[in-house]
């Protein structure tokens, strides 16, 4: 009979154990694909907190199951016990009270399936930080701590690169003086004991990678927005009797000779990788870091009319592809060409414009307007179709309509410099009325207008320095004048003369 009974237990105890080993391989699921896609983190976000919940819920419900079937099985099993000792117990009475010492065997069983519940995984994820236009929050510190056995152990090769510039540890941050220095940053985890099945709190739950690495990364769901929800708020300047309301329209096509890279002659001269982001060209052929007025003016151009000037502005990039995931600047995803890109040289709303000069160099908007706040920025962003209000995020435009960049450049020249120190002050932009600032003249201003089909998600981002985790408002664009004399006294002359040409 305690044979019996023992092989009952046995089975019992191996069913529970089984079950438990079950959901342990079950809950080990590999991280999902990290695409630092904002509209994926958006989504997460609203998720996290159903996430956590569900974590755990399968785990409790499988071991109460486990403890119902046990517990239903330790009474199938006492039930079927009396009945093998009726016959014996007639003329061997004093075996009964063994029969009743063996119930205690089964409860092991309950115990140890109380030691193999696992406790509680921790949450997933962590928390997004908040990137403002004028000052970016830090990344969530403990958030960091949470997602540090993740990092420490990712070895998918599309996983991504931090951006290089992490801040530097502060001398005050040194280790304590008993602190050994040669001590492991990890020590080993305690040993647990014999028959004792540790605990996977540690166990990070699906996401985190991603959600660890986006955050460094940006841009983030609050930098985008629906155009359709930004009010109209676009108000043109009605150009004076006195005024020139023409357009001059360089056309140079949309960079399809793939003409691209991470210099800037003008803000970082003879410097590769100055800009740390791609910029796309369309113009002068020759354009690089290490350009100056002679070698542009013998290079060739993909403008009409000889206009040999250069034109560039940070790409833009689909972020919903594993693209690019090795850039130690953490520009990732694939390189979206414009569809169009329209110069136009425009006129002023109070006088008649002058000539620019030939050389002259311009910038428009602040590549670093997330840290630097918002003097500088002039990011404009809309949509095909509801040109009638701009905004500084991302807008994510309905179908069948496509997103739009606006880059208005300065037109109040000082009538002196070609550059300038800041390579702002030569130039200016007119004042509320359209008037240029007292001591400089009107030159023809310069728009870039280049439109995209961007995904209708929150999947796609400028290029930019990483510190600027790809925030909307850094948007900005840069021009050099090549335009032969000829071609510039042609483009003033049809802006005064309010035509368009």
């Amino acid at each position: 009979m305690k044979r019996s009974l023992v092989s009952l237990s046995a089975l019992a105890l191996a069913a529970s154990t089984l079950t438990t080993v079950t959901f342990t391989v079950a809950a080990t699921t590999p991280a999902y694909g990290d695409h630092c896609d904002p509209a994926e983190q958006g989504q997460n976000q609203q998720n996290q907190q159903n996430q956590r919940g569900q974590q755990d819920q399968p785990a409790q419900d499988q071991n109460q199951q486990g403890q119902q079937d046990q517990q239903g099985q330790q009474g199938q099993n006492q039930d079927q016990a009396p009945p093998a000792q009726d016959a014996p117990a007639q003329d061997q009475p004093a075996q009964d009270a063994p029969a009743q010492d063996q119930a205690p065997q089964d409860q092991p069983a309950q115990d140890q399936q109380s030691q193999d519940q696992p406790a509680d995984a921790p949450a997933a994820g962590g928390s997004l930080i908040q990137a403002s236009p004028t000052e970016p929050a830090a990344p969530d510190e403990s958030a960091d701590q949470q997602q540090a056995p993740a990092q420490e152990n990712a070895d998918n090769g599309n996983a991504r690169r931090r951006p290089t510039q992490a801040p530097s540890q502060s001398p005050t941050d040194a280790p304590p003086a008993d602190t050994p220095t040669d001590a492991p940053d990890n020590p080993p985890a305690e040993t647990p004991a014999p028959g004792e099945t540790p605990a996977p709190s540690e166990t990070p739950a699906p996401g985190d990678d991603e959600e660890a690495e986006c955050a460094d990364l940006g841009p983030f769901p609050e930098d985008f927005i629906d155009i359709r929800q930004v009010q109209r708020n676009v108000q043109e300047i009605r150009p004076r009797r006195s005024g020139s309301a023409g357009i001059f329209t360089s056309r140079c096509g949309t960079n399809r000779n793939g003409h691209r890279n991470s210099d800037n002659f003008i803000v970082a001269p003879g410097v590769t990788n100055g800009a740390h982001h791609i910029h796309d060209y369309v113009g002068n052929l020759s354009t690089d870091g290490f350009s100056t007025d002679q070698s542009l003016a013998a290079a060739g151009t993909t403008c009409a009319l000889n206009d040999r000037s250069t034109y560039f502005w940070p790409v833009l990039r689909d972020r919903t592809t594993d693209a690019n995931v090795d850039d130690p600047d953490g520009n990732v995803g694939t390189i979206m060409q414009a569809r169009q890109v329209s110069l136009q040289f425009r006129g002023n709303a109070v006088s008649r414009v002058s000539p620019m000069p030939r050389f002259i160099r311009m910038i428009t908007g602040d590549a670093k307007a997330a840290t630097n706040g918002g003097a500088n920025a002039l990011a404009k962003w809309t949509c095909t179709g509801f040109t009638n209000r701009i905004t500084t995020k991302y807008p994510l435009c309905p179908r069948g309509s496509q997103l739009v960049r606006i880059l208005d450049f300065p037109s109040c020249w000082d009538g002196q410099n070609n550059d300038s120190a800041n390579h702002r002050t030569h130039v200016l932009f007119p004042d509320a009325n359209g008037a240029c600032p007292s001591g400089t003249k009107a030159i023809p201003q310069l728009r870039m207008t280049l439109t995209y089909a961007t995904p209708r998600t929150a999947s796609f981002a400028l290029d930019s320095f990483p510190e600027q985790r790809h925030n909307p408002v850094t948007d900005h664009a840069d021009f050099a004048n090549l335009m032969p004399d000829r071609l510039m006294r042609l483009a003033v002359d049809c802006i005064n003369r309010n035509r368009r040409c």
